[in-house]
Parts: structure tokens; C-alpha cells; sequence
């Protein structure tokens, strides 16, 4: 009786300094801070929004053209609420068909559908084709922009979080065509734009089968635009799993990124700021899935 008794004390014991090694472990190697080329980054759990890795993540920064993702929120609410259709049609104004950096090119006058717009801004990043947007669906990017700034309230984003204007472009950038009376520019934390690319994909996650094509093609301007996502199955930095989500580029953000990816029924999402390459933000994105993956599925 008493040898029995030993030998259950001794498996428990065993069992339970395995566990408590199990923890150790997995409590230094969250400890052990990931060498990265980044101004902040951060991982999140895609379900649960539990952030398995941070850094710098509550420091405003520039994101560039992952404010978009905003932007893709309130045409995808519009169209969901019944207030726009996918089909109707968007015409390009002066201002859209000038604005600089990544685009459709559209010339002044031209008209696409918002489902072709969608598409543009998702996979293209196009400049022309959000302010087009913002335009058709607010009368003026000005008031898209109140718009903007009331979600990211609504969402619960830090009290730094700005959207100047529906591309994520500077005031520089966008020069005269600037809206008016802005005098702020565009800064999100690393949480922030993680938290906005999680209500996007909670609420909208069809988004997923679009920002997943490698590019899109507009029949009635005949052009196909290309991914600007070097993750995606195929491309340069291909990452088993990747589906979206958004880059960013400007002078003053450097090179952003924000991924998601699933695995073994397990989605994360990452967010890269301030890389110093436009590679740096796939490299530096790649570690970010290594070390989360790691940590969620062990």
C-alpha cells in the first residue's frame, strides 16, 4: 500500500516538474525579445486578439498606406448596410486622377464600379481608387475623413490614432490636393492597425478571397494590377498560409506591412512598421509568423 502510494507521488511529482519545465520554457522564450528591422511590430491572435509579441506597440507612428484598411472597413459597412451596391459606378475626379504613388490610372471623368475599386485598393493599394471612394461615398474626402476618425473611436483605437486623409499618404505627398483644415498627419500604433485589421476580418472575412489574388483584373480600363503582398503563394517571399492583408509605403513610415495568415486552424496577424526596405517588411513579417506559430501551436 504504501509502495503504491510512493509510486503515485512520484509520477505526480514528475508530472508536475515536467509542467513546470514546460512553462519555464515557454515563458523564457516569450522573454527573448526578436531581433528585428522595425520602428515597432507586434503579433496578434486573430480570434482571441490576445497579443502573443509587441514592440514599440503603443508608439504613434506613420502607417502609410495600411490606413487603408480604413478605409476598405467603411466601403465594405456601406455596402453590407445597403447604402451602396458593388455596382455602382464610381467616377474618378480631378483630385483622384492625380493623386501620386501606387494607382489604377485612371484620367479624369473615367468610371469603374465600386466592387472594381474594392479591388484596387485591396490588392494595389490604389491611391486613385480610395480617394475615388471616399469622394463617391462621402461627397467629399473631407467628410469621409470625420468618418474615418469616428470608426477608429468606435473601435476602440488609442487616442492617437488619426486618419488625415482616405490614402495614407503625407500632406507633402498629396500637396495642394491636401484636404483642407487638416493640419495633423496620419499615425496608428502597431495595436492599432492590428486591431483594425481584426474588425475587418471578424466582421468582413470575404475580404480574405480578395486580398488573397495575387492581382486583379478591370475590364473596362483592360489593366491588371499586380499584389503589392510579397507573401502571398508564388511570390518572391512566399509564406505557407498567407492570404492578405496590406502594405505601406511612404518617406516619412518607411516600409509597412500587415499580414495574416492561418495555420492549423489557428489565424494570426502581424503588423511591421518602419522596416528599412521594401523586402525588410516580408523578412522581418516572416520571423513575426515563425515566433507566433511557435508560441500557439506548440
Amino acid at each position: 500500500m504504501k509502495r503504491g502510494l510512493l509510486l503515485l507521488l512520484a509520477i505526480g511529482l514528475g508530472s508536475l516538474l515536467y509542467i513546470n519545465r514546460d512553462e519555464i520554457l515557454s515563458a523564457r522564450k516569450q522573454a527573448l525579445p526578436l531581433q528585428l528591422q522595425a520602428q515597432a511590430a507586434l503579433i496578434m491572435d486573430a480570434d482571441s486578439g490576445r497579443i502573443l509579441y509587441e514592440l514599440n506597440a503603443n508608439k504613434a507612428l506613420p502607417p502609410a498606406s495600411m490606413s487603408k484598411m480604413m478605409t476598405e472597413l467603411l466601403i465594405l459597412e456601406d455596402v453590407n448596410k445597403g447604402s451602396h451596391s458593388w455596382d455602382e459606378s464610381v467616377k474618378v475626379s480631378k483630385y483622384a486622377a492625380e493623386v501620386i504613388g501606387s494607382q489604377i490610372g485612371l484620367k479624369q471623368g473615367e468610371s469603374l464600379t465600386l466592387r472594381q475599386m474594392f479591388q484596387a485598393i485591396a490588392v494595389h493599394s490604389a491611391n486613385d481608387a480610395a480617394v475615388a471612394v471616399a469622394e463617391h461615398l462621402s461627397g467629399s474626402e473631407k467628410v469621409f475623413i470625420q468618418r474615418m476618425n469616428r470608426k477608429a473611436k468606435q473601435l476602440g483605437l488609442s487616442n492617437t490614432a488619426y486618419f488625415a486623409n482616405s490614402t495614407g499618404l503625407s500632406l507633402a505627398d498629396l500637396g495642394p490636393n491636401a484636404p483642407k483644415n487638416i493640419q495633423s498627419e496620419t499615425l496608428m500604433t502597431s495595436k492599432d492597425v492590428a486591431l483594425l485589421a481584426r474588425a475587418i476580418i471578424t466582421s468582413y472575412p470575404e475580404i480574405l478571397k480578395i486580398t488573397k489574388q495575387k492581382d486583379v483584373f478591370l475590364p473596362g480600363p483592360n489593366i491588371k494590377l499586380a499584389t503589392t503582398n510579397e507573401l502571398l503563394p508564388g511570390q518572391q517571399f512566399a509564406y505557407a498560409g498567407n492570404d492578405g492583408f496590406k502594405t505601406g509605403f511612404t518617406n516619412e513610415a518607411g516600409y509597412c506591412f500587415t499580414g495574416t495568415t492561418v495555420r492549423e486552424g489557428k489565424r494570426l496577424i502581424t503588423v511591421i512598421m518602419g522596416a528599412p526596405t521594401a523586402d525588410a517588411r516580408f523578412t522581418e513579417t516572416i520571423k513575426l509568423f515563425d515566433y507566433g506559430f511557435d508560441s500557439i501551436l506548440e
